[in-house]
């Protein structure tokens, strides 16, 4: 077990960084959580929780509540993200392999409302001060292993970066959802998300720090995370918890944007044709809602969802998307903690299908493909219960120096094309190849 933390939270001028966050992004090994120019950026390691299997969530949750509770805490900023805060990535699957974690960085740069703080956490006796959290952030900033920050812009990889695909072949896995199709049209489930995988090799070394910026650069509505290898920029919140104030955003009906080329009129009207004038994806964002109220509702006392979807719009594709907002209710004598909604909602319909132990089953059974934290939570909690879980969406796993294997998934229902549910997974590509450098 971990020696008692000690935390001190300072205010931090915002002038320090005028461009947010992504200026902080200048490290390999950074953990991150960023949207525009807010959230949080960790460096270092202080504690750290791994754990596989069903309870995973709980596990981590309990772990987190005994760590936090004996913490010596001084914190004179007092908003959601200061003080103690660990980032977190679960994996998919309850079966997988792949160790969930939760990491506890010893620094923490923080934006949020316009307002900006530092936090140094330590496990050992000496005293905390101002000056010695900014001497310590200095350090992380301006060791051998930071990047020169560079502005967002076309990532610049040698040509000879290459792509291959993983566990299965184009053919094979559109031949999965063809068996997908089929296996929804027996009545057996409604909705099916089968994921892909494709490894991408960089010969001259994966710069992760420059992905993430190009990320965060690229994709501002989207939340750009970096846990352990694990890099990506999510469109989808699982749960955002704010006190006693949840709120999620789904996703689910996909519209690659190079498909409006030629069209005529607003790009915006066309996507509004097709995905809200689509039967096929109305029904499959209408799963995806129902998925997420439905294991939401027992934590909840009141809650409200969009009565339409709306058009989100990325440089990649355009969603359907719905807000969900909830007031949390006590369960057994308190308000759920971040993880114990996420131990009820993962995985929905939108990343697994409907009913989710069929799907599931299919899905372990078509993909020939362990997902790891691909589609799993990913984000960060506090002390005080607050913390965003987005969906490790539009991402990768750095493997290797060289190597890096990215994921993208289709949501299949009975009227799903394999053709076009294999290029939908190409878009998805995008967002990391762009970041990479690749062309596709």
């Amino acid at each position: 077990m971990t020696s008692t933390l000690r935390t001190l939270t300072v205010p931090l001028d915002g002038d320090s960084a005028p461009e947010g966050l992504p200026s902080y992004l200048v490290r390999d090994d950074v953990l991150c959580w960023t949207r525009r120019e807010a959230g949080l950026v960790g460096f270092g390691e202080v504690a750290r929780f791994t754990a596989t299997g069903p309870e995973r969530f709980l596990e981590a949750d309990i772990w987190w509540r005994h760590l936090v509770i004996e913490a010596d805490i001084t914190d004179h900023v007092a908003c959601p993200g200061t003080g103690p805060v660990a980032f977190g990535s679960f994996a998919f699957s309850k079966a997988s392999d792949h160790q969930s974690r939760l990491i506890v960085p010893e620094i923490v740069v923080g934006v949020r409302d316009g307002r900006a703080w530092l936090t140094q956490i330590t496990a050992d006796d000496g005293e905390l001060t101002e000056a010695g959290a900014f001497a310590a952030l200095k350090g992380w900033l301006e060791s051998d292993q930071a990047a020169a920050v560079v502005l967002p812009g076309p990532a610049e990889v040698p040509d000879q970066a290459t792509l291959k695909t993983g566990s299965l072949s184009e053919e094979d896995w559109k031949d999965a959802v063809t068996a997908g199709v089929a296996e929804i049209r027996t009545g057996k489930l409604e909705k099916l998300v089968l994921a892909r995988d494709i490894v991408a090799t960089v010969p001259e070394g994966v710069n992760a720090a420059e992905v993430l910026r190009q990320l965060a650069g690229r994709y501002r509505e989207c939340w750009t995370y970096g846990v352990d290898g694990l890099v990506g920029a999510t469109p989808e919140m699982l749960i955002q918890v704010e006190g006693r104030t949840a709120q999620a955003r789904v996703l689910a009906g996909t519209l690659d944007r190079r498909d409006a080329v030629g069209e005529a009129g607003l790009p915006l009207d066309y996507a509004e044709r097709v995905l809200a004038g689509s039967e096929k994806q109305r029904h499959e964002h209408e799963i995806a809602i129902q998925s997420l109220t439905t294991q939401l509702a027992p934590f909840s006392e009141a809650m409200n969802a969009h009565d339409e979807p709306f058009i989100l719009e990325l440089p990649n594709v355009w969603h359907l998307a719905s807000d969900v907002k909830a007031e949390l209710t006590e369960v057994e004598g308190h308000v759920p903690t971040c993880l114990a909604l996420i131990n009820a909602l993962h995985p929905t319909a939108a990343v697994c299908g409907t009913p989710t132990q069929v799907a599931g089953a299919l899905i372990r059974k078509l993909e020939h493909l362990d997902r790891g934290p691909y589609a799993g939570p990913v984000g960060w909690l506090d002390a005080a219960g607050n913390g965003e879980w987005g969906i490790a969406l539009r991402g990768a796993v750095i493997e290797s120096p060289t190597t890096v294997r990215l994921y993208a998934g289709c949501g299949i229902v009975e009227g799903s094309q394999p053709e076009a549910e294999l290029a939908e997974t190409w878009a998805k590509f995008r967002p990391m190849l762009e970041s990479l450098g690749i062309s596709n």
